[in-house]
Formats: structure tokens, sequence, C-alpha cells
């Protein structure tokens, strides 16, 4: 709670204030300069100026001797005339529909499932497993066997277990 009361102290005005500090710094003294600067600089500046201005004939003579030669390199045209680059292509294969119709992904890369589709190889896996082997998932569904091992081990699906009525138990008030 204090610092809450604090804050708005602190940030009370804050704007005028930094306009203020920043006002009262623009009108300050600057600082001396040191002596020899000032008088250096006006001593050396014509001797500089006249360097500056005077043609060095030896140097003229290199420069004229100077070739460059420069080619721009071939340019290609490039085919389709997109302005995108392309990006790697990836294979896409079809997925077996689930029962969502129009939510359900149509296309998945190789080498990946979709949602419904992992929940039905488990699924099928679990009821027939005879049937559905790891090998012939990874072949259906287009997967490294390695990754369906992992998937088969790791992911189990959940289990719906109804209990008879005559095992339960009435609560007798």
């Amino acid at each position: 709670m204090g610092g809450r009361v604090t804050r708005v102290f602190r940030t009370f005005n804050v704007e005028s204030r930094a306009r203020k500090a920043l006002t009262e710094a623009a009108g300050a003294v600057p600082s001396v300069p040191h002596r020899c600067s000032s008088r250096c600089a006006v001593a050396d500046s014509s001797e500089i100026k006249e360097e500056i201005q005077r043609k060095d004939n030896r140097l003229l003579a290199l420069l004229k001797d100077v070739y460059v030669e420069s080619r721009d390199p071939p340019i290609r045209v490039k085919d389709g005339g997109s302005e995108h680059l392309p990006c790697k292509q990836e294979e896409k294969r079809l997925t077996k529909l689930g029962h969502f119709g129009a939510l359900d992904v149509k296309k998945v890369s190789k080498g990946k499932i979709s949602i419904v589709e992992a929940l039905t190889l488990l699924n099928n896996h679990k009821l027939h497993p005879q049937i559905w082997t790891a090998e012939k998932i990874a072949a259906e569904y287009s997967l490294e066997l390695k990754d369906v091992n992992s998937l088969l081990e790791f992911f189990i699906p959940f289990t719906i277990e109804e209990f008879p009525k005559e095992t339960k138990k009435a609560i007798k008030s």
C-alpha cells in the first residue's frame, strides 16, 4: 500500500519537471575551452587551408596511371517472376479424414500426423495390436519406425469403463 502512495507522488507532474530541468541545463554557462585549442586552431587554420588547396603533381601523375576495370556479374532472370524467394517444398499427403468435416486438416507433411490420425492409430493399435503393428502404421501414415514405436510406447488412449448396476452400492439413509 505504501509503495502505491509513494509512486503517485514520484510520478506526479513528471513531464513538466523534466522540461524545467532540461531548460535549466540548456541555459547553463558552457565550460571554458582550453587556452591552447583556440590559439592553435587560428594559427593552423591558414596553413591547413593552404595545404588543402595546393596540388601535388607527383600524386596527380600516379593517379592518372591507375586504371580500374569493373564488370557486373551477368543478370539472371528468375522464372515465374515472383518477388518472394522460393521456400523449401515439403511433400504433402492427404489425411485420413475424421468425423469433423470442415474442421479436419486436409493435407499434412510427410513424417507428421494430425491429432485425429494420432488418436485413430492409437485406438486401432489398442484394439487390434496384431493387425495394426508399428511397421504397418509407419507405412500407412508415412512415418519413421522409431517415431511410431515411441508413440505407441508413451501415448496410451484412455479407456472408459462402465460398472454394472448390480455391483454399485446404494447409500441408504
